[in-house]
């Protein structure tokens, strides 16, 4: 009998030390995971020094060491000498239509960190490394030599920054102003073909959308005359820069975003210029189709869309578990309710993406569209994808795991408290709402948590009901009604495969691909740590109340 104890004691210890083992595995997984991604991420961001090489064969380059590698003569053997080559980050895709060039070691003759070399970066075309020789304006120079063209530069550049922000307030703002403005008078004058009023009431109509749409027509010109203009001043000033091979190119200063002499900076401006790219990625918009500029719209479009659907799925959800487990009778019906709600968090999100399309696209949308929209028609307004219909696509995706995560909530509710609030005199429906339900609060929202963490990474659905690769405006603005849910939008996790696999650059942006993952589990982090504090907060609530 004690041998039979003792062995029943070590088997516990052991399946003890093996469950902890486990866990501590699997949390240094998810640190090997975070630290990979924030090396690979947060490295995108630091500038590196500019390596000038000249090689045995008389080719000279210039830009930023990206990789390191041994290679060895016969490389299906890996026989003969072990030799190293760099890659480097060479940009000038404008003139080489590559932006990275492998470099032999033992190919190199003369290496150099030429302080007047410079980094461009630009709306377009990439990075630019090379020497500034000229600045010109007009056609006409204005300085020449490095230090002279770079003082020039300076308060030409900063003109060119402030005129970039004029023209795109100007863009967003009047212009696009203007165009829905002129959207409404088609609207206006599709409705009345709609109504086909008496020919008195449709000739004062329409001559009044006539006049109006005169009057708009007449200042949209005047915008965009102000806006060539613009344009113009903003392409009249350029400098003249030489890559390390010798080739020229004439580049416009209102092109440059940002230039630099990273052999001349220190640390901390190095740090200062980390810190602004950072609030650069998450704070403004793509450029350079997604590889370059900020992620803010994938951002927005992700945490619009989560809180959409969590809007959607919690009452939904609740509901159904309530009726479950506090009004249904158990039987057949309720056995097989339950079976499909599990076997339905089984099913591929694809599927719920097709059904998506089809009931609330489709269906829900086209008949919105025939009932309040039909002046746009055959233009859909609703009829077509949107970020409302991607909510409620991943609502139907979720809401087994709210259900499940409720009904937990509810069983953890002593029935002592219940039948305690009916000796009292409440009604079943007041115990349940005052009662049961608020108890039950905790386990509610770690459904709503786990179902927030599962949507924010759903991609596959949502690029069947409305998220783009480029959205060119954010559900939400100055224009009534202000909220446009049936607007497109954009998302970080169709972002990173977007950049990681459809990119024409694709070794370029792959630290951009680890940053936006990093950035996309921190999102999801800051939403559910939200939620968990909320549910604590009601837990600590109710904790004296023998729930």
């Amino acid at each position: 009998m004690a041998r039979s104890h003792k062995r029943r004691e070590y088997f516990g210890r052991a399946m003890t030390w093996l469950c902890g083992g486990a866990l501590a595995f699997n949390v240094l997984l998810i640190l090997g995971l975070l630290v990979l991604l924030a090396i690979n991420g947060m490295g995108y961001f630091w500038q590196k020094k500019l390596l000038q090489v000249s090689t045995a064969d008389d080719q000279i380059f210039l830009g930023e060491i990206y990789q390191t590698e041994s290679y060895w003569e016969d490389a299906s053997t890996r026989l003969g000498e072990e030799n190293t080559r760099i890659r480097l980050k060479v940009g000038n895709r404008d003139l080489t239509g590559s932006d990275f060039v492998w470099v032999d070691e033992p190919n190199i003759v003369e290496r150099s960190h030429p302080e007047s070399a410079m980094v461009l970066e630009r709306l377009e075309w990439g990075n630019f490394y090379g020497f500034l020789r000229e600045v010109r304006s007009n056609g006409e120079v204005l300085a020449r030599g490095e230090e002279e063209a770079l003082e020039a530069l300076r308060p030409i550049w900063k003109e060119k920054a402030k005129l970039r922000e004029e023209i795109r307030d100007l863009e967003k703002g009047e212009i696009g102003d203007g165009k829905q403005a002129g959207e409404k008078l088609r609207l206006g004058e599709g409705r009345v073909e709609m109504d086909d009023p008496p020919p008195a009431e449709r000739e004062a109509r329409m001559a009044e959308i006539a006049a109006e749409r005169a009057e708009l027509e007449e200042e949209f010109a005047q915008l965009s005359h102000h806006l060539v203009e613009m344009r113009e001043e903003l392409e009249a000033e350029k400098i003249l820069m030489t890559a390390a091979d010798g080739q020229e190119r004439e580049i416009a200063i209102g092109e440059i975003v940002r230039y630099l002499r990273p052999n001349e900076m220190g640390l901390l401006a190095t740090a200062g210029l980390y810190m602004e790219r950072v609030w650069e990625f998450v704070s403004d918009d793509p450029r350079e189709s997604n590889t370059e500029g900020g992620i803010f719209p994938a951002i927005f479009g992700t945490v619009m869309m989560v809180f959409l659907m969590s809007f959607a799925v919690v009452p939904f959800g609740v509901l159904a578990a309530l009726y479950l487990r506090e009004y249904a009778k158990e039987g057949t019906v309720v056995r097989m309710v339950r079976i499909a709600v599990n076997n339905l968090a089984g099913v591929p999100s694809i599927v719920f993406g097709v059904f998506g399309l089809g009931f609330f696209v489709y269906l829900v949308g086209g008949t919105i569209d025939s009932l309040f929209y039909p002046e746009a028609l055959p233009t859909p307004t609703f009829g077509t994808g949107g970020i409302f219909w991607g909510a409620l696509t991943l609502a139907l995706l979720t809401v087994p795991v709210v259900i499940v995560a409720t009904e937990e909530g509810l069983a953890a509710v002593p029935r002592e408290v219940r039948e305690g609030s009916r000796a009292l005199g409440a009604t079943k429906f007041e115990t349940t709402w005052r009662v049961v339900l608020p108890a039950a609060a905790p386990g509610i929202l770690t459904g709503m948590i786990l179902a927030m963490a599962r949507a924010a990474g759903e991609v596959a659905p949502l690029m069947i009901v409305g998220m783009v690769k480029l959205a060119p405006a954010l559900p939400i603005d100055g224009h009534f009604p202000f909220v446009h849910l049936e607007r497109k939008f954009m998302h970080l996790g169709f972002h990173i495969y977007d950049v990681g696999f459809q990119s024409p650059n694709v070794e370029a942006t792959k630290p951009l691909v680890f940053a936006t993952a990093l950035l996309l589990i921190g999102v999801v982090t800051v939403m559910n740590l939200v939620a968990i504090a909320i549910r604590n907060h009601l837990r600590d609530k109710y904790a004296g109340s023998a729930v």
